[in-house]
């Protein structure tokens, strides 16, 4: 999986997102635990925050969140961690296997939130998505009462160009967005 580091502003305050592309995420025999390589297991580690996506279009793509969540929770048993649930291939309708209610559902169970994208056709809604997340995240941090956190730290830049930002992010996302799990 490939490791992608953006720096933007939200609310005033710069930010270092690394999103982990996380390709090499199965279900095991049919059962409902996974199987990953252990680099999965690092990112788990030090992510303060995971994108879930899966297709609208390939049911198994899906089947394997909720084993993921339990074993990121075996990871961090604790933790109140952000979690956004991402339907991706919306403008494949025709082609649908799992209902916008089951994903909704989903997320709901999880307790993250939930949205359903087209990245090739809209890819502003994929960016909206991980800007909401990114919020999410700078409210938690900000209430962690000075605590470290367990993310890496990326040298935060001066002044950030938004424009550059969301070519260089969605060029990111539509460039890898095949891989049926991300982190």
């Amino acid at each position: 999986g490939a490791l992608y580091s953006r720096k933007f502003t939200i609310d005033g305050e710069q930010i270092s997102l690394q999103v982990q592309d996380t390709p090499f995420v199965s279900l095991e025999d049919d059962m409902d635990s996974i199987c990953c390589q252990e680099q999965i297991n690092r990112s788990i580690y030090w992510a303060d925050g995971f994108v879930f996506v899966y297709s609208i279009t390939d049911y198994e793509s899906f089947r394997v969140l909720r084993p993921l969540h339990q074993h990121i929770r075996r990871i961090h048993p604790n933790a109140n961690i952000p979690l956004l649930l991402m339907a991706n291939k919306g403008d494949l309708l025709r082609a649908r296997q799992v209902s916008s209610k089951e994903g909704l559902q989903l997320a709901t169970e999880l307790g993250g939130t939930y949205c359903e994208v087209s990245a090739r056709e809209n890819c502003e809604g994929v960016h909206e998505a991980f800007q909401q997340l990114c919020q999410e995240l700078s409210r938690s941090s900000g209430s962690c009462n000075g605590e470290k956190r367990r993310g890496l730290h990326l040298v935060r830049p001066k002044s950030p160009n938004m424009q550059d930002l969301k070519r260089r992010l969605k060029q990111a996302l539509t460039s890898k967005g095949k891989s049926a799990t991300t982190l």
